[in-house]
């Protein structure tokens, strides 16, 4: 499946971004321009049955990640500078690294839950994720969501908009998957966090893989705590440093 990616910069290094569940590539529009300041091109993804990617009600876990390496192979190959996933983007990316199709300088995970139960319900799953995309109008955003700025909410509501639910319950109603983020990578969780909590947090660190909280961060970190998310990735944001990040 060819995936649309919305590039931006001239940088010598690339970075790919994989937003979350019900996103688009917008949804990192605060994040791009701050990338590419930093001397990257950056290559913002919409996952499969997201924003303007194709659909696909049969779709899987380690389908969707072999997509993403598909996309992009064109502009960086298997091997960007940087590959940044937050939650089931994350997910996407942890399994693309884990089969060998991405082979990243430096992953980023962004509050990621790294395993899946599988077998939802199908019928079940797309009628969540229907009431799910309804509720996520601007105003919908803006009552539920209150770190969110105004151009969070135009971006995520436009993306709900696009969001099909039958390709993200198809990957529900397969098979359950557990994928680890590899030794030398980056988690940044929020914390506390409903995806990634002390314990899973100190196995992460115990095969290598590096762990830093922003406290009282919401899932999307940048959202709600954009200096912290910035202060935790001094390797990535280099000219923008600081906020309440904690370097673990």
């Amino acid at each position: 499946m060819k995936l649309h990616v919305e590039v931006q910069g001239h940088g010598e290094r690339t970075a790919v971004l994989l937003h979350g569940m019900t996103g688009s590539h917008e949804s990192w529009w605060r994040v791009v321009p701050l990338l590419v300041a930093n001397g990257y091109r950056v290559l913002a993804v919409d996952l499969p049955g997201h924003g303007v990617s194709p659909r696909d009600g049969t779709m899987t876990v380690d389908r969707a990640a072999r997509s993403i390496a598909e996309s992009i192979a064109d502009e960086c190959g298997s091997t960007p500078d940087l590959a940044m996933g937050h939650s089931y983007g994350g997910l996407l990316l942890a399994a693309a690294v884990h089969s060998g199709v991405l082979t990243p300088g430096l992953s980023v995970y962004v509050d990621t839950p790294f395993t899946t139960r599988g077998g939802w319900d199908r019928a079940e799953t797309i009628a969540s994720y229907e009431q799910d995309k309804r509720a996520r109008t601007y105003d919908g955003l803006r009552a539920s969501r209150p770190h969110y700025s105004d151009q969070d909410c135009v971006v995520e509501a436009r993306a709900a908009e696009r969001f099909d639910p039958a390709t993200a319950a198809a990957q529900a109603a397969g098979p359950g998957v557990s994928v680890e983020p590899e030794p030398g990578s980056i988690i940044v969780r929020a914390d506390p966090s409903s995806y990634v909590d002390d314990e899973v947090a100190a196995l992460h660190r115990g095969r290598g893989v590096t762990v830093r909280d922003v406290p009282g961060a919401a899932h999307s970190v940048w959202y709600s705590h954009f200096e912290g998310f910035v202060g935790a990735l001094p390797e990535v944001f280099r000219e923008r440093t600081g906020g309440s990040g904690s370097l673990a």
